[in-house]
């Protein structure tokens, strides 16, 4: 069988008492880790910390792997128990539904164990989830690739009164362009984008499309590191929270729609006062 266990946002703790159970019963145990990362994936004890609570030697399964080798993981899981570790919830990625698929193509029998996403946990800064629209995301800008397919979903949001989720790019793994043309892979250095960086390229595209979807003076919900215990969230202006440094990564960037009351006396927990940092929140309710 295959188990597929989300982890949740913040560190090895944040497993569910199913999902730690279904770890402990596993012959092999692989970790996802280009999607996404957890907030300890960063250091270099990180996989050493899951394995020391989890009891298991754990795999890392990066991009190559997941995208160009599932087969060998589904085939292993035909004989034994085998578990996908997962940031976040286990369905926050399309490429988790695809695994899914190939599963049962190949009659694997599949069972999810479900946790904490970036999708629910946004919830913390007040904006009600079913206010909404389309999740975005944002990839890094090249000096040839500019792409900004996200601004007419943005654009739909704004003229529907709803909120806007930009998930900003990671970049683990990724092999260079130059070594890809002589045929030997060569990765880049890890990237993780900002929100600094996600304001600046939003704001290009806005200047380039000129659809008024939004201006430096649209609010904004900065958030790093969510659901961590260093958790940051800042409610501003896009230029006010263009010039904070939310510090390491995992970022996301929210465009708010249009408000409820009860939304605004929350979010005002958040805010900025006036031009500088008054009070940064740790998202502490």
């Amino acid at each position: 069988m295959l188990f597929i266990v989300g982890l949740g946002l913040g560190d090895e703790k944040d497993i569910t008492l199913r999902g730690l159970e279904a770890v402990k019963k596993c012959e092999k145990v692989y970790i996802e880790a280009y999607t996404s990362l957890l907030s300890f994936g960063l250091s270099s004890d990180g996989l050493s910390t899951l394995e020391k609570l989890y009891g298991k030697s754990i795999t890392l399964a990066d991009r190559e792997i997941v995208e160009e080798k599932a087969d060998g993981i589904l085939s292993e899981a035909r004989e034994s128990d085998v578990a996908f570790l997962v940031v976040g919830d286990p369905f926050g990625a399309t490429t988790h539904s695809d695994l899914v698929v190939r599963a049962k193509k190949m009659e694997v029998e599949v069972k999810v164990v479900h946790n904490a996403s970036v999708m629910n946990a946004i919830g913390v800064c007040g904006l009600q989830l079913y206010r909404y629209g389309e999740t975005i995301s944002i990839p890094f800008f090249t000096e040839t690739w500019r792409p900004d397919s996200f601004y007419e979903k943005i654009k739909q949001n704004c003229l529907l009164g709803l909120h806007t989720l930009c998930l900003l790019d990671i970049r683990v793994k990724e092999p260079s362009l130059e070594s890809l043309c002589r045929g030997r892979k060569q990765y880049e250095p890890p990237r993780y984008m900002t929100i600094n960086t996600a304001i600046e390229q939003l704001l290009e595209v806005e200047q380039t499309q000129g659809g008024s979807a939004y201006n430096e003076d649209t609010d904004c919900v900065g958030f790093a590191r969510l659901g961590s215990e260093d958790q940051m969230i800042v409610a501003g202006k896009m230029r006010q929270l263009q010039t904070i440094d939310f510090g390491t990564p995992l970022h996301c960037l929210v465009i708010v729609g249009k408000t409820h009351p009860v939304e605004e006396e929350m979010l005002d927990f958040y805010k900025l006062k006036g031009e500088s940092v008054d009070r940064i929140d740790d998202g502490t309710v």
